[in-house]
């Protein structure tokens, strides 16, 4: 992970856009989340932007817009394949998790998807068990875009505040010690969200 962390950081401009967004798009629409979280992915990206390799404003929009598209596809997804996405390999051993997020669509119906978007795993098969359900797609979209636009600010922006306190450490205790707080601090901010992302993904059934 700190192999993938450090080659993400030293990219700059387009390159750095184009795998930022694939990741974020691809949680949604392919379900990547399983396997790199795309939370993590937006924290470095704002990382990146912090140390000037992209626009912070820049990279907010990319991360936004490929959020909230990856959750369309990801819709479409279910409404095509619906029950046979959900018996798939990918999901057969995550059962609870699935049944437990589908009674969270039926109660809450849109407010379920926003909601999703904020936990790791309710963020890679919401927009496919929305579609399942054949909930309108207008509906669908309105909570998408406000979670897609909250998720994916928040995130970036986390990431940039985190890579800016570099700048304010050299300023006052020099530059090593500076690149030794960075390092906690980023390292501590993916520890965290891979974490959660793992205890999401590993949750016991029943």
């Amino acid at each position: 992970m700190s192999h993938f962390v450090d080659r993400l950081l030293s990219l700059h401009g387009a390159v750095l856009y184009l795998i930022v967004g694939a990741l974020v798009f691809a949680e949604d629409a392919v379900f990547v989340g399983f396997v790199v979280p795309g939370e993590t992915a937006a924290i470095i990206g704002g990382v990146a932007a912090s140390r000037h390799n992209a626009s912070v404003a820049g990279m907010c929009a990319i991360v936004v817009v490929a959020a909230i598209v990856g959750d369309s596809i990801g819709y479409a997804i279910g409404a095509r394949y619906g029950d046979r996405l959900v018996k798939s390999r990918l999901l057969r051993n995550r059962t609870a998790s699935v049944d437990r997020a589908r009674d969270l669509l039926n109660r809450r119906g849109g407010p379920a998807v926003f909601v999703g978007r904020f936990v790791a795993f309710l963020r890679a098969v919401m927009p496919a068990l929305a579609g399942s359900a054949h909930l309108p797609y207008r509906r669908f979209l309105v909570y998408n875009v406000a979670g897609g636009v909250i998720w994916g600010v928040g995130s970036v922006l986390l990431g940039y505040l985190a890579g800016n306190s570099y700048k304010a450490v050299e300023r006052l205790f020099g530059p090593v010690t500076a690149a030794v707080v960075a390092l906690v601090v980023i390292v501590g901010l993916i520890v965290w969200s891979v974490r959660r992302h793992r205890r999401r993904r590993d949750e016991p059934e029943g």
